[in-house]
């Protein structure tokens, strides 16, 4: 399935002129007849409705966007499709969704005690918007501390656009699903380690979700995703996040990859503390 920004733009026009759901679907079928594209409505009816489709034309017009193929991934709150830019490069779009009641329950934990977030709590579509712009400043902090993450191109209203990890709209796979060898998880666990210091010291954030679900290996290196729950450091509860972040680091590694890691203490203490040295760079 695939999204040209010519039916895009009809789709805008489309959605605009009718008044009602029945008039919608009137207008559907006959569209569906004419472009023949099934997937594609089905597609409309779940993610794009009227205010994201006014959100997708505008960061058309900016040229973030000029193709979108098909969905990379799916969760509760977003969609992530591979697209292409004017400039011919591939980029991946993460949509949220505005309408899913679970999304303020499951980012809960995250935004209790953070100021940025007292006074929109209570309203759903503008806690959505609030957490794109934070899981895009994240990415900017991250990418700018020298971190490998997907490099954030632009953000508008509950849209997301940045760098597509994988080749020809094809995502690069999972730590947990990549077999690798005892020296390349050394090596991957060593980066790893290296980015949660960065991330600490230089961003001054936590991931608050990091695990091998939350890392992708591409050409052979860690790029770390899934970014929008990560916390400054004053978060309330960003030392429980760390301590379950490197938790779940220590367990992947030494129960599945079967290497040899830092206790907790240790790595807490290499990340966190001044005098924690890698012994890597000893």
């Amino acid at each position: 399935m695939k999204l040209e920004s010519l039916q895009l733009k009809e789709l805008f026009k489309l959605k605009l002129s009718v008044k009602n759901k029945g008039d919608w679907d009137i207008v559907k079928r006959r569209e569906e007849r004419r472009i023949k594209d099934k997937d594609f409505y089905e597609t409309v009816e779940e993610v794009f409705n009227t205010p994201t489709l006014l959100a997708l034309y505008h960061v058309m017009r900016k040229g973030f966007i000029d193709r979108m193929y098909g969905v990379v991934s799916a969760g509760k709150e977003a969609r992530v499709y591979w697209a292409k830019d004017r400039r011919g490069r591939d980029v991946a779009v993460k949509i949220y969704l505005t309408f899913t009641a679970e999304f303020r329950k499951s980012i809960k934990q995250y935004i209790i005690g953070d100021p940025r977030f007292e006074a929109v709590s209570s309203d759903l579509r503008k806690l959505i918007l609030k957490w794109v712009q934070k899981e895009y400043k994240n990415l900017k902090r991250m990418f700018s501390a020298g971190i490998r993450v997907p490099e954030p191109y632009y953000v508008y209203r509950n849209i997301l656009v940045m760098e597509f990890i994988g080749e020809n709209g094809v995502r690069a796979p999972l730590l947990k699903e990549v077999p690798l060898t005892k020296e390349e998880y050394e090596r991957i666990y060593r980066k790893v380690v290296e980015y949660m210091r960065r991330m600490y010291r230089i961003a001054g954030l936590v991931h608050a979700d990091l695990s091998e679900y939350n890392i992708m290996v591409y050409h052979g290196e860690p790029v770390i995703i899934d970014v929008s729950q990560a916390v400054t450091l004053d978060h309330p509860l960003s030392t429980h996040f760390l301590l379950r972040d490197i938790r779940n680091i220590i367990r992947f590694f030494r129960e599945n990859a079967g290497i040899e890691t830092h206790t907790i203490e240790e790595l807490y203490k290499v990340i966190t503390d001044k005098e924690g040295v890698l012994e890597w760079e000893e």
